[in-house]
C-alpha cells in the first residue's frame, strides 16, 4: 500500500483495516501521533488528510485517500508553524500528551476560520480532551495563531 505522508511517499505492508494511526507510528515510526482511547472521540490521534482533521485511530489505512499530514510535517524544529509557535508562547502543554492533537485541529480550523470567536474556538475544539485542562490557554494560543497567520492583524 501506498502513502503520502508529510510530503514523501511511503510503501507499507500491512491488512487494509489496520488503523492509520498504528500504520503511521509502528510502520512509519512516526510517533508524534498519539494512541488515546483508540475510538475516535478523544482527539489525540489527529492528523490531516487533505488538510482535514481526521482521527487516525478510527481511519483504516485502506481507506486513506490523498496526502497526510502528521504533527511532524505540520512544521519543522527552525520553521513551526504558526499554532505550534503560538502553543509554545502561549505555555499550552502541561503533561502534553494531547497537544499534537489539539495543534492539528486547530490547524485545520484556523485554515477555514480567520478570525475565530471564543465560541467558535471552543466548538471546533471541543472533539479533543486535554486532561490537564488547559482550555484558557489552548483558547489564547488558537487566537495568536491566528492573528500570526492574518498578517499580525485580528
Amino acid at each position: 500500500m501506498h502513502l503520502n505522508i508529510n510530503g514523501q511517499q511511503h510503501e507499507v505492508d500491512v491488512e487494509p483495516e489496520m488503523p492509520l494511526l498504528w500504520a503511521l507510528r509502528d510502520e512509519l515510526g512516526l510517533t508524534g501521533t498519539k494512541y488515546g482511547c483508540g475510538m475516535g472521540l478523544c482527539g489525540a490521534c489527529t492528523v490531516h488528510i487533505d488538510g482535514v482533521a481526521v482521527r487516525s485511530c478510527a481511519t483504516p489505512v485502506g481507506q486513506v485517500q490523498g496526502a497526510v499530514t502528521t504533527i511532524e510535517g505540520l512544521g519543522t524544529p527552525a520553521a513551526l508553524h504558526a499554532v505550534q509557535k503560538a502553543w509554545v508562547e502561549h505555555q499550552v502543554a502541561q503533561c502534553g500528551y494531547c497537544q499534537s492533537g489539539q495543534i492539528m485541529t486547530a490547524a485545520a480550523f484556523l485554515a477555514t476560520t480567520k478570525t475565530p470567536s471564543d465560541a467558535e474556538i471552543d466548538a471546533a475544539m471541543s472533539g479533543n480532551l486535554c486532561r490537564c485542562g488547559t482550555y484558557p490557554r489552548i483558547r489564547v494560543a488558537v487566537k495568536a495563531a491566528a492573528k500570526t497567520l492574518n498578517g499580525g492583524a485580528l
